[in-house]
C-alpha cells in the first residue's frame, strides 16, 4: 500500500494561491439559452462532454445536447423520441468521434444512438435498473463493443452478422456502479471495492478495497474513475482519491504461481476535507477535482461547489526525509509515482547498500532484479557490492542470463566458484540452469577438479558430466555418467549419436543397466555385432547375455555357434531346444563340450543326427546312463532302424519287469513276435497278458481299418466306372450349323453317304468318310480320345 499524503483542504489551497498571487489556473462562465430553459422544467442527472457538445441526461428520461455556449443541436436525438428513456437517465458515454452516444435508465433501457446515423443503433431491454454503460474507446472503432453493468459485466460483441453476442466478463459483488474503459483494461466499481478487467487475459487483476465512510454506504456516493494514459488510473470517491498503476509483474511475482501478467498497484493515496465529484488529469504532476464540501450550512442553505484546480506533489523535501530515517521504499515510490529532481536509482543504490549492512541480502538482490532491469553496466557494479560480502549465492537467482542483458563471463564464473566452494548442489543447479554460454566451461572444469570433495563426489560428478557435454567432449561426460552409475548415460548417448565413443565403454554399460544397454548394442546400425562380441570376450557371462538377446532378434547370426560352450556354462536349459533349433552349428564341436559335461540328453540328440553306428551309441547311453526305457523306445521309434530294435530288444529281454513296456511300444514299429519269441519258458513276466491282449486287440483294430479302407476304395471305383460308362453312352447333340472339320461342308447332308458322322467328345464333328483311313482314335483338331457317336 502506497503512503497516504497529507490531509488535503481547499482552504489550504486557496491560502497557497493567495500567498503566491498567481492566475488561477482555470476561467468559467455560466451556459445559459436553451439549457437554461430546460432546467426551467426538469433536473439533470448525468451529463457527458465532449470537444464538440455537451450531452445532458434528465430526471423525466430526457437526453438532450447542447453545444458549448448552451444552445440546443439538432441531432438524432432531439429528432425521435424513440431513444428517450421513461424514466431518470443514469449514464452518458460519448464515443471517441462523437457520433454515437450510450445512455442507461432505471427503466432498465440501454441505447446505443448515433448522433447523425442510425445505421449501428440498438436498444436493449434488461428489465431491471441499469447504472452504467460504456462504449469501446477505440477510435478507429465503428461501436463494435461496449459495455454494460448490472450484476454482472457483460461485454456485447457486433459479429458478421451485425448481431450483438454478450460475454459475461465477471460476477459483481452487489451491482457495477461506475466504468472507465481505456485500451484493453476495463476499471469499475462495485459495492465493495474498484476492479480491472484486462479484455486481453479475460481476467481481473484483483481487488481495491475501499474503506466505507462511518454511517454511511459506498453505493450513495458515485465512484469517479479517470484514465491518466494507458497505464494510470485515478480513482475519486467519497472523500479519498487514489492514484493506481498497472504494470507488468516481475519474475519473482510471476514465478509464485498462475497469476495474470499485470498487477494494480496504488502508489498515491489523498485524503480530502469534502466529498469529490469529479477530477481529471491536468499534467503529469497535476490533478484537477470537484468536490462538494461536508459541512452543512447553519441556514440549510445549499453550499457551493468546491474546485480545487490543482494538487501538486512536493516530493523534493520529502525525499532526503525519508532518506535520512531509512525509508528508502517509500522514498522510491514518491519518485516513481510523481517524479523528481532525485533520479530512483540513486535511492535504490543506497537502499542496497543499506540492505547489505544489515546483511538482508535476498531483499538486496530482490531490489536489485527490480530496479536494475537490463542494464549490463549497473548489474556489474551492484554485484561486486555482493563479491564483498561473499553473498554471490544470494543474487545468483536474480541475476540477467538473456542475450538481452548478458554480463562479463567472469561475473558468472565468481558465483559458479562461490556455490562450489559453499553449496555443491546449488553449484549443480546453475549448472543445470544456466546456458553454457555464460561462462567459459573449462575453466570451471578445471576448478571443479582443484576442489574435488570425495563427500560432494556425486554433485561434482554430475556436474563434470554436464560440463563436458556443452563442451563437445562426450567420450569424458559418458565416464563421468559412468562413475556416477547415473542412467542418464543412455539418453545423452541417443541425443548425441555418440555410438562410436561407447566401443570402450560397453562392459560398463551393461554393469550399469543390462536392458537399456542391450537396446543399442543389439542394433546392428548403431554399432557392429563383431565389436560388442570382441569387447566381450573375457567377460564370458555378459557375452551370454548378449548372445542369448541377439539369437531372439536375428536368429542366423554369425556368432550363435558361441552359444553351445556358454549355455554350458551358464544355462544348460537352453541348450538342447537350440540344439533342436539350430543347425549353423558343428556337430562334433558340440558333441566334445556335452560329452566334457556329461550332458547326455544333447549327446543323446547329437548322436542321433549323426546316425549309423553313433544312432546305436545313442541307444547304448540312454539304456546304461540315462536308463529310460520309454525315451529308448521313442528314439528307436524316431529312427525306425531294425538294427536298433534288435539292440534294444536284446537289451531288455533278460528284465522281465520291462518287458510289458516294450511290447506296448513297438506296435506299429516291428513284429511282437520276435519279442515273444525271446521269452524264455517259464519265465515269470509281470502284466504280461494285459500287453499280449492290447497287442491283439491293436492288430485286430489296424485289420479292421485296413478292411474298411480297401472296401470303401471298391466302392469309390464301381462308382465312378460306372458314371464314366453312362457318359460315354450318352447321345450328342449335332446341329445343321456345324462342320466337318476337314472337308469344312455341313455335317448333316439329305440324301447322301456323307450323313454317317463321327463325333469326339471334344465337340468335334466329322464325315465318316472323310475320316476313314486317315483318323483312328484322337481328333485331329485337339488330339483328344475318340469317344464316336455315328450315325
Amino acid at each position: 500500500m502506497a503512503k497516504a499524503l497529507p490531509l488535503i483542504s481547499c482552504d489550504s489551497w486557496a491560502d497557497s494561491i493567495n500567498e503566491e498571487d498567481v492566475e488561477p489556473k482555470f476561467k468559467y462562465h455560466r451556459l445559459a439559452n436553451d439549457l437554461k430553459y430546460m432546467l426551467n422544467a426538469d433536473v439533470i442527472t448525468c451529463s457527458a462532454v465532449h470537444l464538440k457538445f455537451l450531452i445532458f441526461g434528465t430526471f423525466r428520461g430526457r437526453v438532450c445536447i447542447f453545444d458549448h455556449q448552451g444552445n440546443s443541436v439538432y441531432s438524432n436525438l432531439s429528432a425521435s423520441e424513440r431513444y428517450t428513456h421513461q424514466v431518470a437517465v443514469n449514464n452518458i458515454d460519448v464515443d471517441h468521434k462523437g457520433e454515437y452516444v450510450a445512455t442507461c435508465s432505471d427503466d432498465g433501457k440501454v441505447n446505443i444512438t448515433g448522433l447523425f446515423s442510425s445505421d449501428n443503433n440498438h436498444s436493449l431491454s434488461f428489465g431491471k435498473c441499469i447504472k452504467v454503460v460504456s462504449l469501446e474507446p477505440d477510435s478507429k472503432a465503428h461501436i463494435k463493443r461496449f459495455v454494460v453493468g448490472d450484476d454482472k459485466l457483460i461485454l456485447y460483441e457486433r459479429n458478421l452478422l451485425k448481431k450483438l453476442k454478450p460475454v459475461e466478463l465477471c460476477s459483481v459483488e452487489g451491482s457495477v456502479l461506475s466504468i472507465c474503459w481505456h485500451g484493453n483494461f476495463i476499471a469499475w466499481a462495485s459495492h465493495i471495492g474498484v476492479r480491472v478487467y484486462d479484455l486481453n487475459e479475460r481476467c481481473s487483476l484483483g481487488l481495491i478495497k475501499w474503506e466505507v465512510p462511518p454511517q454511511e454506504r459506498l453505493e450513495n456516493f458515485r465512484c469517479h474513475l479517470r484514465w491518466s494514459n494507458k497505464n494510470t488510473l485515478l480513482i475519486g470517491w467519497v472523500d479519498t482519491i487514489r492514484v493506481c498503476v498497472i504494470r507488468k509483474r516481475n519474475s519473482i511475482e510471476a514465478s509464485t504461481g498462475n497469476l495474470p501478467v499485470y498487477i494494480v498497484d496504488p502508489i498515491s493515496t489523498f485524503q480530502t476535507t469534502f466529498y469529490v465529484c469529479g477530477l481529471a488529469p491536468l499534467s503529469a504532476k497535476q490533478l484537477v477535482v470537484l468536490g462538494f464540501r461536508k459541512e452543512k450550512s447553519s441556514c440549510f442553505k445549499a453550499q457551493r461547489p468546491v474546485l480545487c484546480p490543482l494538487f501538486k506533489i512536493e516530493l523534493e523535501p520529502e525525499v532526503p526525509a525519508l532518506r535520512k530515517n531509512d525509508k528508502f521504499e517509500e522514498a522510491m515510490e514518491l519518485i516513481s509515482a510523481n517524479g523528481g529532481n532525485v533520479p530512483v536509482l540513486s535511492v535504490a543504490k543506497l537502499y542496497v547498500n543499506h540492505l547489505l549492512a544489515l546483511k538482508k541480502y535476498d531483499d538486496a538482490a530482490k531490489l536489485c532484479l527490480r530496479m536494475l532491469g537490463n542494464d549490463k553496466v549497473l548489474w556489474e557494479e551492484e554485484v561486486f557490492k555482493f563479491v564483498k560480502c561473499q553473498q554471490l549465492r544470494s543474487v545468483s537467482a536474480y541475476l540477467p542470463t538473456s542475450d538481452e542483458c548478458k554480463l562479463d563471463p567472469h561475473v558468472y564464473e565468481m558465483v559458479l566458484y562461490e556455490f562450489l566452494k559453499f553449496d555443491v548442489c546449488g553449484f549443480l543447479n546453475l549448472i543445470k540452469e544456466w546456458p553454457s554460454h555464460l561462462y567459459d566451461g573449462l575453466a570451471v572444469i578445471n576448478a571443479i577438479h582443484d576442489n574435488f570433495r570425495k563427500h560432494h563426489a556425486n554433485q561434482l560428478l554430475e556436474s563434470l558430466a554436464l560440463l563436458y557435454s556443452y563442451q563437445g567432449d562426450f567420450e569424458s561426460a559418458l565416464r563421468m555418467y559412468l562413475k556416477l552409475q547415473n542412467k542418464d548415460v543412455f539418453q545423452l548417448i541417443r541425443r548425441y549419436e555418440l555410438y562410436d565413443v561407447i566401443s570402450k565403454l560397453i562392459i560398463p554399460l551393461i554393469q550399469l543397466d543390462r536392458n537399456c544397454a542391450f537396446e543399442i548394442l543389439l542394433d546392428k546400425k548403431k554399432i557392429k555385432t563383431e565389436i560388442v562380441v570382441h569387447h566381450l570376450e573375457h567377460k564370458q557371462e555378459y557375452l551370454y547375455w548378449y548372445l542369448d538377446s541377439l539369437l531372439k532378434k536375428d536368429p542366423s547370426n554369425v556368432f550363435q555357434k558361441k552359444l553351445i560352450s556358454l549355455y554350458a556354462i551358464f544355462d544348460r536349459n537352453k541348450l538342447l531346444p537350440f540344439l533342436k533349433r539350430s543347425k549353423d552349428y558343428d556337430i562334433q564341436e558340440a558333441l566334445v563340450i556335452c560329452k566334457q559335461e556329461n550332458f547326455y540328453p544333447e549327446i543323446v540328440y547329437l548322436l542321433g543326427c549323426m546316425g549309423g553306428v553313433e544312432a546305436a551309441e545313442a541307444l547304448n547311453i540312454i539304456i546304461h546312463r540315462i536308463r529310460d526305457i520309454e525315451m529308448a523306445i521313442e528314439f528307436c521309434k524316431e529312427h525306425d532302424d531294425n538294427d536298433l530294435w534288435n539292440a534294444l530288444i536284446n537289451e531288455f529281454s533278460n528284465h522281465p519287469e520291462i518287458v510289458t513296456k516294450v511290447l506296448d511300444g513297438i506296435v506299429d514299429y516291428f513284429s511282437p513276435a520276435v519279442v515273444v519269441g525271446k521269452i524264455k519258458m517259464g519265465q515269470n513276466i509281470p502284466n504280461l497278458r494285459q500287453s499280449l491282449i492290447k497287442m491283439l486287440w491293436h492288430y485286430n483294430l489296424q485289420g479292421e481299418i485296413l478292411s474298411s479302407a480297401q472296401q470303401i476304395q471298391l466302392n469309390d471305383y464301381f462308382e465312378i466306372h460306372s458314371e464314366i460308362v453312362t457318359t460315354q453312352r450318352r447321345g450328342q447333340q449335332v446341329s445343321n450349323e456345324q462342320m466337318c472339320s476337314l472337308c469344312h461342308r455341313p455335317v448333316l447332308m439329305v440324301g447322301t453317304h456323307f450323313n454317317c458322322i463321327t463325333s469326339f467328345e471334344c465337340g468335334h464333328v466329322y464325315h465318316k468318310p472323310c475320316i476313314q483311313g486317315k483318323l483312328q482314335k484322337n481328333c485331329k483338331e485337339c488330339n483328344l480320345w475318340n469317344l464316336t457317336v455315328e450315325k
